[in-house]
């Protein structure tokens, strides 16, 4: 991976129950010499359950980038005009933001920082985690992998006998996927095995 002196944006949606596996992810951007700028959606900021606190996972986020956190959309408004960016991650990118996403809906600071990405023709890579990838949400995700400059952690499903239509990317290539993404090419194989227990 060629990270070192890259800007990263990491952009954390509410899959509560996958935060715990991007935490190690994030770390590695750091060692291998990125900047991270950490973005949160307005579930991350505020939603405490069974995987942890709001506050717990603001201020582990806080102390593994050493950067304040963006929160708000007028906060991510300037990662445009800025062009600070080399890389967005949407990492989990739940079902809602997902559909959002192709939708053009921008109503939370990850969805901000997204179409600010999108405007830069800067590569934005998504870290899939949702319970209905297979089901209403298989045309959103269909209509972002034809999209110029998006780009997939690769995916498969987590559990294809109790969750038909969930789908989770392997959360431990996002750094991959992010190296990949600036050289202007998807990470292979894109759909994967996941291991999973019946």
């Amino acid at each position: 991976m060629n990270l070192q002196g890259k800007t990263v944006g990491y952009a954390i949606t509410g899959s509560h129950c996958t935060l715990a596996e991007i935490m190690p992810q994030i770390q590695r951007f750091m060692d291998a010499g990125a900047k991270v700028v950490p973005i949160v959606s307005n579930s991350v900021q505020v939603t405490d359950t069974r995987f942890g606190t709001s506050a717990s996972w603001l201020e582990q986020l806080k102390n593994i980038t050493g950067s304040d956190i963006i929160t708000s959309i007028v906060d991510a408004e300037p990662l445009g005009p800025s062009k600070l960016l080399d890389v967005l991650v949407i990492a989990p990118c739940t079902g809602n933001t997902t559909s959002k996403l192709a939708n053009a809906i921008t109503d939370s600071p990850v969805l901000m920082a997204a179409k600010a990405q999108m405007r830069n023709l800067r590569p934005l890579v998504l870290a899939i985690s949702t319970n209905d990838g297979l089901g209403l949400n298989a045309a959103n995700i269909a209509k972002l992998l034809v999209t110029k400059n998006i780009y997939f952690v690769p995916f498969g499903q987590d559990n294809p006998v109790q969750k038909p239509n969930s789908l989770v990317a392997n959360m431990e290539l996002i750094p991959e996927a992010c190296d990949a993404a600036l050289e202007g090419r998807q990470l292979q194989p894109m759909l994967i095995q996941r291991m999973f227990s019946a």
